[in-house]
This record gives structure tokens, C-alpha cells and sequence, in this order.
């Protein structure tokens, strides 16, 4: 039986922070890039918005194929793990909808670059399956938080909310994008409230009712500060 190389320092070692920085700061301005000008836009360009010289580019992404996975993959990871901060930080209404906006801003921005990422690795939902997990168990974390503290009906399905988050990044897509995304998250949020069929009334949290139209406070609620 063949016995396993040990792994060199290098190969074991953690990034230098520095290194990590400038690495962050070419996907934030990867992913800019792309949003404005798609999957060819220049790597120079990219490098000089991310304050680094190409041959730093470079060092973290030899190819462009790697950059584009790369600002996938990093857009996953930083929505999984947006759940617990945004659940640490607002009460269950607002980071569900902060992070439904994030969701939305996310698959904008692999809808931009799809094709590309189609080409490199096939299928994203396999070859980036524990991702994939990672972002449905989060969104079901934050849609039960949401129900137990009765800011949402208890009969929602975290996968139908999904589901129409994604129908929101398609029409959501334009020039005006952001506001439009807003709005329909909104819809979104309004539409998950405690509902009385019987009377045809929101259900407020703590028992109090009101009529399906208006905002009112519950809508005033669903705003989160940092998210205009």
C-alpha cells in the first residue's frame, strides 16, 4: 500500500494576509468588470482597479478561465456564508430580506459570466454541488429563524422562496437592476407574511391584522440599514 506524500509547508501554510487582500480586492473588481463589460474584459484594466500589477493578477489567476471560476465560486461562498453574520447582526425580517438582495446581486452576476463558466466547468450545480448545499441550507436557516419569531407565515417553503428569487435576478437584470431587485424582493417579503385567508388580512406579528394593500410599519420593518 502505497503511503501518502506529507504535504510541504507550502502546500500547508495559510495565505500571507497581504497576499489575501490583493486577492479579494482583483475578484471585487472582477466581478465589477464583468457586471459592465463582460467575461472579456481587460485584465489590466481589472488589476489596475484592484490597485495590484498584473503580474500579481497573475500569481492568483494564471488564466481568465481561472478568474471567472474564481469570482463564482467566491460570490457562493460569501453568500453562504453571509446567513450567520446578517442573523447576528438585524432581527429575522431584515436579514431575510438582506440577504435575499445579496442572492439576487449574486446571480446577476453568473447569469453575466454563465456562458463562460458553461465552457470551463460543465454544469456549476455539479461541479460546485457543496456550494450549492451551502446556500440552500442557509436560506432555510434564515426563512425557520424568520417563522419561529412569526415575521412569516409558517407554511413557507425556503425552496419556493428560491425559486422566486431566482425569477427576481431575471427580470431584475437592466441598467436600473438594483432598484427593480428592491422592489420585487419587497413583493417577495410582503407576500410571506402571516396571512387569514378567512378574513383576507395580514396577520401582524403579535396578532394584529391589516389589509393586504399599503406598507405601513411591517413594510418599514423589512428595511435594513446598509441596503438602500
Amino acid at each position: 500500500m502505497l503511503s501518502r506524500r506529507p504535504k510541504s509547508s507550502s502546500e500547508t501554510r495559510k495565505p500571507r494576509p497581504d497576499a489575501q487582500r490583493n486577492r479579494e480586492r482583483i475578484l471585487d473588481a472582477a466581478k465589477s468588470a464583468f457586471t459592465q463589460f463582460g467575461v472579456n474584459a481587460s485584465l489590466d484594466d481589472i488589476a489596475k482597479q484592484a490597485g495590484v500589477g498584473a503580474g500579481t493578477l497573475y500569481r492568483h489567476f494564471p488564466t481568465r478561465d481561472d478568474l471567472i471560476v474564481a469570482v463564482f465560486r467566491s460570490g457562493m461562498e460569501n453568500l453562504a456564508a453571509a446567513q450567520r453574520t446578517l442573523a447576528e447582526e438585524l432581527p429575522p425580517i431584515g436579514a431575510l430580506r438582506a440577504w435575499m438582495l445579496l442572492f439576487v446581486d449574486n446571480i446577476s452576476t453568473k447569469q453575466i459570466i454563465a456562458t463562460a463558466l458553461n465552457a470551463i466547468v460543465g454544469d456549476p450545480s455539479k461541479a460546485f454541488e457543496e456550494l450549492y448545499v451551502r446556500v440552500t441550507e442557509a436560506i432555510r436557516a434564515l426563512v425557520k429563524r424568520a417563522i419561529e419569531s412569526g415575521d412569516i407565515r409558517e407554511d413557507l417553503d425556503a425552496m419556493d422562496l428560491l425559486r422566486a428569487l431566482i425569477g427576481v435576478a431575471n427580470v431584475a437584470i437592466g441598467p436600473d437592476w438594483r432598484p427593480s431587485a428592491i422592489r420585487l424582493v419587497d413583493i417577495l417579503i410582503h407576500g410571506s407574511r402571516p396571512f387569514d385567508p378567512g378574513q383576507g388580512e395580514l396577520v401582524q406579528k403579535g396578532g394584529g391584522k391589516r389589509r393586504g394593500g399599503g406598507r405601513g410599519k411591517a413594510a418599514a420593518r423589512c428595511k435594513d440599514p446598509g441596503v438602500t
